[in-house]
């Protein structure tokens, strides 16, 4: 259990708020709060491959992008308009909800055919997002990213003979707005889309489960979600203690870095804000590296019943 987690068990939130320092810390402090007073666990899903490989943070201006992880390499490819202009790489946190809502569904309902319509208004509704005004435009744009987009998932060795390549997009067709900006109206979006068959089969053979209410906590902090997936995939799956270099850590998170030394101070408030919702994650970080220990899953067993969990 982290700093945070036990200052509030011993002091409570008011007094635990005058006692934390940083900026990052009270971040931590509000999200392990948030989490703690959670009476339900709710499940999501992602992908393995966004367990070890992640979207851009912030909007890139190149069509292409790529990240490497753990024996995986995403690339994300940019759709184009009518005009033959790139549409974009989707990014950010509100790219990674609407992902997360689409992958959380389709595995629950096993189906490739996922509703949208009120069901998707009331869960981002849930995740704090209101649907409105600036909000609404955000997600309409990432929403067409995300629909337009081409992925090649790499898995394997580097350059062997074992190598395996995954081409698809997310969807079949776009996921569009209605128009209607009122978050009172049901018809904010269309009322299904179909997820790509090849994406679909490959989310059913390596999910990932989540809390919910952990990606909540974490709000708008998209390193910060991407570490805390990251976490939950490779902990509970070890069986023995495993050292990350800085190098590995800046190839998989550090894209719009330009170096292990630039991106450091943005990975350790994220990390410190990950690990106040997986209080159960058992790792040390040093200047040389991150060393990882076998933990408790960051989603109660009993709420992962019916789906198997790959191995890291």
């Amino acid at each position: 259990m982290g700093t945070v987690h036990r200052l509030l068990e011993q002091h409570g939130v008011e007094q635990a708020r005058n006692m934390v320092e940083t900026k990052a810390q009270r971040a931590a402090l509000e999200a392990a709060y948030e989490l703690m007073s959670e009476e339900e666990t709710r499940l999501g899903i992602t992908h393995a491959g966004f367990a070890l490989t992640s979207l851009p943070h912030r909007r890139i201006a190149d069509r292409i992008w790529r990240r490497e992880g753990h024996m995986t390499t995403l690339l994300i490819e940019s759709g184009s308009d009518r005009e033959g202009q790139p549409i974009g790489v989707p990014y950010g946190s509100v790219a990674r909800l609407i992902l997360l809502y689409l992958q959380s569904e389709a595995v629950r309902t096993r189906s490739p055919e996922v509703e949208l319509g009120k069901s998707m208004r009331s869960w981002m509704a849930r995740m704090g997002m209101s649907i409105g005004g600036r909000t609404y435009n955000v997600v309409g744009e990432q929403a067409t990213k995300l629909s337009s987009c081409r992925l090649t998932f790499f898995t394997g060795p580097v350059g062997e003979v074992g190598e395996a390549r995954h081409n698809g997009s997310f969807v079949r067709d776009s996921i569009s707005l209605s128009g209607v900006t009122d978050a009172k109206q049901e018809s904010l979006w269309q009322p299904r889309v179909r997820l790509d068959e090849r994406f679909y089969e490959s989310l059913m053979r390596h999910p990932v489960p989540v809390r919910e209410e952990a990606i909540r906590a974490i709000g708008t902090r998209s390193m910060a979600i991407d570490i805390y997936v990251w976490l939950a995939y490779r902990l509970h799956s070890l069986t023995k203690t495993t050292p990350i270099t800085w190098l590995s850590l800046f190839n998989q998170f550090g894209g719009g870095c330009k170096s292990v030394r630039q991106m450091k101070p943005h990975f350790l408030e994220s990390l410190e804000i990950a690990l106040a919702v997986y209080p159960e994650a058992r790792l040390e970080v040093d200047r040389k590296k991150m060393v990882l220990h076998p933990s408790p899953p960051a989603v109660p067993k009993i709420q992962v019943q019916g789906i198997s969990i790959p191995a890291a």
